[in-house]
């Protein structure tokens, strides 16, 4: 389908409203999310008063700089309602993270809170250019994830046709994409690598496919993929953003007709940009890790929850709201290797440049006595597979010269066959093996 810029009625009033009003509800509603968090969670009571603030301290958005932080550690010491601002008894929906780094976080819904996040996702799909009648096939996780029951409340909330699936069973999933003709797919970057790859494998055409426009999100990716994605499979690539401890998916997505960085719907979160070491707000334009603090959610509001994502935040364009660069890095998936800060998408992005390789990588870091090292395991496409040794020879040098000279990091460089590295196959890849903690 052709890309779909919004026709007049389309869009809600506030998604063109002026800065003045956007900056007005926001103030409104933080206000009120402040007394709802102090009134009704001892966490929170406690984290103001001990850092000296009251919700009536916070006259102006700029005030929200006097209140804690809150991070993941918060959520695990309050496992596992310790944070709801209801009785158990109002939440409609709970889920907990797989908990494999400790005790699981746990987030949960009212009945109004699933209903603003359906409206969200809503109007997300509406900006990847979905509509009523389209037939969208969501592959992001159900159960202990919130992204595929998200994206699914959300397509069903446009009126669109839903293909529950989940992650997995790929042959399937090509099956039904080939049976059912999706307009819309919803999945994570890694994943749709799959799909494509198993496209090819069964002798069809992943460019042919009905999907016109896929909606990303849940991890890391870089516009080389996004370029390499949409070359491949015939799509427009846009990128929905969300954490579960926030919302979920929807918490800011991009235009179908800018792709320019998901745009943040401020009506329901408000953004701020942090230095990761000192916490002090930067300026918009600045890179640093992201926070946001919920303004509308009722079971669980969150208060400058940092994110770890490493992002900026840049002017309106196709809305009224600002937007997102791409998230390129999480604070926490930042590796040192020598004293090299290094980040996965950073590999990616020399990894993808190469027309011989199929795009999957991993770095395996290791030591050598005392010192850290890295290895980047990458893989000859189809294509490329009966690569002469001076050819397999010439790109690890290429791949190796490259990475020193933009990350500034060595590596040792292992280029194999076709298929050699480990696939998602249900969402996520792993992208790090960290052998010193073996």
């Amino acid at each position: 389908m052709p890309v779909r810029t919004p026709a007049p009625g389309d869009l809600e009033a506030i998604e063109t409203a002026s800065r003045d009003e956007i900056t007005a509800l926001q103030l409104q509603r933080l206000q009120a999310t402040l007394q709802r968090a102090y009134d009704n969670v001892a966490h929170y009571r406690n984290a103001f008063d001990q850092a000296g603030v009251h919700p009536s301290d916070c006259k102006t958005l700029a005030d929200l700089a006097k209140f804690p932080f809150t991070g993941k550690k918060d959520l695990r010491d309050h496992y596992p309602f310790g944070l709801f601002a209801v009785p158990r008894e109002q939440v409609v929906r709970i889920h907990a993270s797989s908990g494999t780094t400790g005790k699981p976080t746990v987030v949960g819904y009212t009945q109004g809170d699933i209903d603003t996040w359906a409206h969200l996702v809503a109007r997300s799909i509406r900006a990847a250019g979905g509509r009523p009648g389209d037939m969208v096939h969501v592959a992001y996780g159900y159960g202990l994830f919130t992204g595929g029951l998200g994206a699914h409340y959300g397509a069903e909330k446009l009126g669109c046709t839903v293909v529950p699936m989940s992650g997995g069973q790929t042959e399937k999933q090509v099956q039904l994409i080939t049976d059912f003709k999706p307009d819309i797919i919803m999945v994570t970057p890694s994943y749709m690598q799959v799909l494509i790859e198993e496209f090819r494998r069964q002798g069809l055409d992943p460019a042919a496919m009905s999907v016109s426009v896929g909606i990303f999100g849940a991890e890391p990716w870089t516009e080389a993929m996004r370029t390499q994605i949409q070359a491949d499979a015939g799509i427009q690539a846009v990128d929905i953003y969300g954490l579960s401890e926030v919302m979920g998916p929807g918490v800011a997505s991009e235009c179908v007709e800018t792709q320019d960085g998901p745009v943040v719907w401020e009506d329901h979160f408000y953004p701020e940009i942090i230095d990761p070491e000192t916490g002090a707000v930067l300026p918009d334009g600045s890179e640093g890790e992201l926070v946001f603090t919920s303004l509308t959610k009722e079971a669980l509001p969150i208060i400058r929850y940092r994110t770890r994502d490493l992002t900026r935040l840049l002017p309106p364009t196709a809305r009224s709201f600002r937007r997102m660069g791409k998230i390129v890095g999480r604070s926490d998936d930042m590796l040192i290797i020598r004293g090299v800060n290094v980040f996965p998408t950073q590999i990616e992005e020399i990894v993808l440049q190469s027309p011989k390789l199929s795009g999957q990588y991993q770095l395996v870091v290791g030591r050598d006595g005392p010192l850290d090292t890295l290895k980047v395991r990458t893989e000859l496409n189809v294509a490329s597979a009966q690569a002469s040794a001076s050819d397999i020879s010439e790109l690890k040098h290429w791949l190796q010269h490259r990475i020193k000279t933009l990350v500034g990091v060595s590596t040792s460089i292992e280029v194999l066959p076709p298929d050699s590295i480990e696939r998602t196959l249900t969402g996520k890849a792993r992208r790090v093996q960290d052998l010193r903690k073996a």
